[in-house]
């Protein structure tokens, strides 16, 4: 059975906080389960990536989401499988 993907939000947060809570949320799941992770912060689209390939988790996706509201940010969606 596969459990539901676990999700963590660091939206209105900027670098490092976002890889850092990421790192703390992956350490608590188990190998094989899904995390998926919002921000807001342009630099994920380079630190995430980067911080799965050092650590040896796969980046399932990784996209770009337009606002609805042309006054609120960016969101940057990430799935990640614990490696």
């Amino acid at each position: 059975m596969v459990s539901a993907p676990h999700f963590l939000d660091t939206k209105g947060l900027i670098c490092p906080e976002p890889v850092m809570m990421l790192h703390r949320a992956i350490r608590k799941i188990a190998t094989g389960e899904i995390l998926i992770i919002e921000s807001t912060d342009p630099s994920s689209m380079r630190d995430i990536p980067k911080f799965c390939i050092h650590l040896g988790h796969e980046l399932r996706s990784q996209e770009q989401i337009a606002s609805a509201n042309s006054s609120e940010k960016e969101i940057y969606r990430f799935e990640i499988i614990k490696g």
